[in-house]
């Protein structure tokens, strides 16, 4: 059930990445008791968190403290599991630091990766990381200013902070080539899907569905509708009609979910509960509409049946790039899915997210074929 003291709205404007987020080593402020001091969550909390795994919020705060007990910290390995001797199996803290920096709302991601890779040791880890997520990132849109510019912006974003706290608690400066062969999750994990979501908005990330939405001629027509189709808590969507951009209309984001997957936490509380495919049924199969398919399932057969209904011309996911069948399609990445059974769409973004320790995440924006109705 989720904890119904908890107001998103009077979180968000009262927040303090100070305050509110854990600090590494610290006595007082650690991930169980920030949590509980922000979601009001009592001393003797027996909630089993199940996601990947199931844990509780003491036991997720001793896995913490173990360190790299029991391999806990093993993120960089051979296909095999087995800790890498060359590059290092953990990384700095300047690399670490390096990485999270890419996800800042002050930067243009592209010019981000490339000096990400160009500050880079020789045989060093950030060196396979940034090579790697460069060659992944992909950009043939047509869309003007899509991705941000370089410029000093204030963005308040809870989950990116913690996700950045994790960075540094679990020694993690990214995804590498290997990264696709973990297994293992941390504890930690669990309880932030439940608490913020699955995966991490970067600003970009916003910046592109809000630019996606805007109409050709603003000052006579509506923004295109961004239909969140399996919202699950709605951080997505919260986080989206919280998005002040001046040069921007508002958005209109519309949280849709089953309800078949527990939160402990909610941040909207206007989710329409039906199934993706019902709701688009009942809006022209979403014609005019941006789809938005944040960590859709691989199991279940939720994301094709989805996707083939979609009458809009924006498809945007956010899941898993390096295919190891967690989101989206158990035997390939999406992207792959796409250019083979939607010839009607093509690929004209892939953005890399914030990923967690033994994840490696990615925004994929495909745009409807000229032609193609």
């Amino acid at each position: 059930m989720a904890l119904r003291s908890f107001n998103p709205q009077t979180y968000l404007e009262g927040y303090s990445s100070e305050n509110d987020t854990p600090i590494v080593d610290s006595p007082t402020q650690t991930f169980s008791s920030t949590l509980q001091r922000t979601f009001d969550i009592p001393q003797n909390d027996t909630y089993t968190y199940r996601a990947q795994g199931e844990t509780s919020l003491p036991t997720a705060q001793k896995a913490i403290g173990g360190k790299r007990v029991h391999g806990l910290h093993n993120w960089y390995h051979t296909p095999s599991g087995e800790a890498v001797s060359s590059p290092s199996p953990h990384p700095l803290p300047a690399e670490i630091i390096a990485y999270t920096t890419l996800f800042s709302p002050s930067v243009s991601p592209l010019k981000a990766l490339n000096a990400f890779k160009a500050s880079a040791k020789s045989a060093s880890l950030q060196l396979e990381i940034s090579s790697h997520l460069l060659s992944r990132f992909h950009n043939s849109s047509t869309v003007s200013g899509l991705l941000p510019s370089k410029k000093s912006r204030n963005h308040t974003n809870p989950y990116l902070d913690m996700w950045s706290y994790a960075c540094h608690e679990l020694e993690w400066c990214g995804p590498w080539p290997n990264t696709v062969y973990t297994k293992q999750a941390h504890h930690m994990l669990p309880v932030l899907y439940h608490h913020f979501g699955c995966v991490v908005p970067s600003y970009a990330a916003l910046h592109v569905l809000a630019k996606l939405a805007q109409p050709a001629r603003p000052s006579k027509e509506n923004v295109r509708p961004v239909y969140d189709v399996g919202s699950g808590n709605g951080y997505w969507t919260f986080m989206l009609r919280n998005l002040v951009l001046p040069e921007m209309k508002a958005l209109d984001v519309r949280p849709v979910d089953n309800g078949t997957s527990e939160y402990r936490i909610m941040w909207v509380n206007d989710t329409i509960q039906k199934d993706g495919l019902t709701y688009l049924g009942e809006h022209e199969d979403g014609k005019g509409a941006i789809l938005l398919l944040v960590y859709p399932q691989a199991t279940g057969n939720f994301t094709a049946p989805v996707i083939r209904k979609f009458k809009g011309d924006f498809i945007v996911v956010a899941g898993t790039q390096n295919g190891n069948g967690f989101t989206g399609f158990q035997d390939c990445v999406v992207d792959e899915w796409v250019e083979k059974n939607l010839k009607a769409f093509e690929l004209t973004l892939r953005l890399p997210l914030p990923s967690f320790p033994g994840k490696d995440e990615a925004l994929f924006v495909f745009q409807r074929r000229i032609g193609n109705t």
